[in-house]
């Protein structure tokens, strides 16, 4: 892409969340259909949506097979709802006003290091989605999509959890991760632990169900304690919330809570050196706008976590997606 097509990337971002939030894709599974049938089960005008489907179509999401008929195409297809890799809920979120007028405050937590999001609405962003529950149900659609399936199996492959008999899943959301694990090891015990709004809803999922017998739902606030017992705990996409002074609260908890020998797992985003495209450069300003002093690390800065709150870096092991597998274990 040029400078130029770069600059003016949101707005096909923008075209994008509008498609998502409407359902098209959903509405084209079963085929091509005619613009206005679109803007009639949307509710929207017809014109203006014909112009926003011709524009996507030039990029290859949606194509125009005639005069106003528009159908899926691969880069469509994760679009829809219900399928394996769908983006639909991430789409919708990363597009929801809230999380839009903070990336447009940008300016902000450059010039200040502080969050966007909290400057515009007072408050982080976790206590924004208990306060707004339709937009908290949102957040936890994004974080447990079905893309997460294809995820998960790529953490199993690439980690060996044989030895771990019970594993508490600290911030684990709706525990789809913990649940595919617990598939994968019938003899290992589970604990999923969250904000007890979190696991309210957590309460219905249909992985956990089925596993009901050898995993516990816990709520509460890991600033304050976590579940004792395990004898590993794991933290995927959890530190990055946090700047280093809470961050290093967490894995503090975490170490009083595990047994001897306990180990801790981190899945997140390891920032290499250099100057070659990395996914998780991008969502480290992610965590600058909408976190407080959330921050993605590279292996120094993860050392620093663990030095300073007991924990010896073990290994990170490289997965097939751009987050690594950090292990470290109990110091005394």
């Amino acid at each position: 892409m040029t400078a130029t097509e770069w600059v003016h990337a949101y707005w096909v971002s923008r075209m994008i969340y509008v498609v998502a939030k409407l359902g098209i894709a959903d509405l084209l599974k079963d085929g091509s259909q005619q613009c206005d049938a679109l803007a009639a089960a949307t509710n929207t005008h017809s014109d203006s949506l014909y112009r926003v489907l011709r524009a996507l179509a030039s990029i290859g999401i949606f194509a125009e097979t005639q005069s106003r008929y528009f159908e899926l195409t691969p880069l469509a297809d994760c679009l829809q709802s219900d399928v394996p890799g769908s983006i639909r809920a991430m789409t919708i979120l990363r597009g929801e006003e809230h999380y839009y007028k903070s990336w447009g405050n940008l300016m902000y937590s450059v010039q200040t290091g502080e969050s966007a999001f909290e400057n515009l609405y007072g408050m982080d962003l976790f206590e924004y989605n208990e306060q707004n529950p339709i937009q908290g149900k949102i957040f936890d659609e994004a974080m447990s999509s079905s893309k997460d399936a294809y995820a998960h199996a790529r953490f199993i492959e690439a980690y060996d959890f044989s030895s771990i008999n019970k594993l508490v899943d600290i911030g684990g959301g709706k525990g789809g991760l913990l649940a595919a694990i617990l598939q994968a090891y019938p003899t290992m015990e589970g604990v999923l632990f969250d904000h007890p709004d979190v696991i309210d809803r957590a309460k219905n999922s249909r992985e956990l169900l089925v596993m009901n017998d050898r995993c516990q739902l816990v709520g509460g606030d890991f600033f304050e304690a976590v579940p004792a017992g395990g004898d590993t705990y794991l933290l995927k996409n959890v530190l990055h919330n946090w700047d280093d002074l809470r961050a290093k609260d967490i894995l503090r908890h975490c170490h009083q809570a595990m047994k001897e020998q306990g180990r801790l797992l981190i899945i997140d985003s390891v920032i290499p050196a250099g100057n070659e495209f990395y996914g998780g450069k991008f969502m480290d300003i992610n965590m600058l706008v909408m976190c407080p002093r959330g921050r993605d690390r590279t292996e120094a800065e993860f050392l620093d976590l663990f030095t300073s709150t007991g924990f010896k870096l073990t290994k990170i092991i490289q997965t097939q997606l751009e987050v690594g597998i950090i292990e470290a274990i109990k110091q005394e």
